[in-house]
């Protein structure tokens, strides 16, 4: 038996990368997972391979942005289980890294649109139906920026403060309602394309020298903080809500330091990071015209 077995999980953004480990881990555990993308294709794929594996999986293809079609993807849920007990807001997007004022406008309102718009669009459809069942666990995605400001990549980490407080208010809101739990999760650094795949506003590459290392010693594959997210789904946080789980602890910061030293002191070639970026011209006003 596993530890979600009979629960049905939303996950938004869960055709590749932490949603997909996050999906994977759901129905593992015995969970059945409503996968969820832009792309329709990657949709089909995904649910195709997860029932080929014997799990049990469905999707919708969805742009978190609209809120009518994340409440299409919650009815779709429903007519296919009768509930939803678990769901993830896990789509998020990042913009180039660079100076905010060279950042283009509709990227810039891409990202807010994508990870703080998705988000409160998911949350919302999300709550009303647990509160109407009296049970559910709502888990929003934080990351880096969440708890202090991130220059040069403004808009993803302030699209975090925003979700950070944003969950924590809406746990304090429905405390009225015990069986429904609301968590943040930080899954610290994960290796995703979201991560290794990098735009940087022309001018600004000298800043990430630094990056590739980064990345090397600290992150991780999505299956770590899907571990992490499964235990937020499960049992062992009945009756609690407004849990903030970190992924990226002091200890996990250390070893990764201390492996990177061992590298160096030893003469050993540390595995690359597979950290690519791409050089995108600044914004400037007038420039859209």
């Amino acid at each position: 038996m596993g530890s979600l077995d009979g629960k049905v999980a939303v996950i938004t953004g869960s055709t590749r990368g932490l949603g997909l480990a996050i999906a994977r881990a759901y129905a593992a555990e015995g969970a059945f997972v409503f996968i969820s993308s832009r792309s329709a294709d990657s949709v089909k794929q995904t649910v195709e391979s997860m029932n080929a594996e014997g799990w049990k999986a469905a999707g919708l293809a969805v742009d978190v942005a609209d809120l009518r079609q994340v409440q299409l993807l919650a009815d779709r849920a429903i007519q296919t289980c009768g509930h939803i007990d678990i769901w993830v807001n896990n789509a998020g997007t990042t913009g180039p890294y660079g100076p905010t004022v060279q950042m283009d406008p509709s990227v810039f309102a891409g990202v807010v649109q994508t990870n703080i718009m998705g988000t409160y669009h998911g949350s919302i459809t999300a709550m009303h139906i647990f509160r109407r069942q009296g049970s559910g666990k709502l888990i929003n995605m934080l990351g880096m920026g969440y708890n202090k400001p991130a220059p040069w990549q403004n808009v993803y980490g302030s699209s975090k403060v925003w979700i950070r407080h944003f969950t924590k208010a809406l746990a304090e809101e429905n405390k009225d309602c015990p069986g429904v739990g609301v968590f943040a999760l930080n899954p610290g650094m994960v290796l995703t394309d979201l991560l290794i795949h990098n735009d940087v506003i022309a001018g600004s590459e000298d800043r990430l020298k630094a990056f590739p290392t980064v990345v090397r010693m600290w992150a991780k594959p999505g299956e770590v903080p899907a571990r992490k997210a499964v235990w937020l789904a499960s049992s062992a946080t009945d009756g609690k809500t407004g849990l903030e789980a970190n992924v990226f602890t002091t200890s996990v910061m250390l070893m990764g330091l201390l492996r990177e030293g061992l590298h160096k002191l030893t003469g050993n070639k540390a595995d690359d990071s597979g950290v690519k970026m791409k050089s995108v011209a600044p914004w400037k006003p007038g420039s859209e015209n």
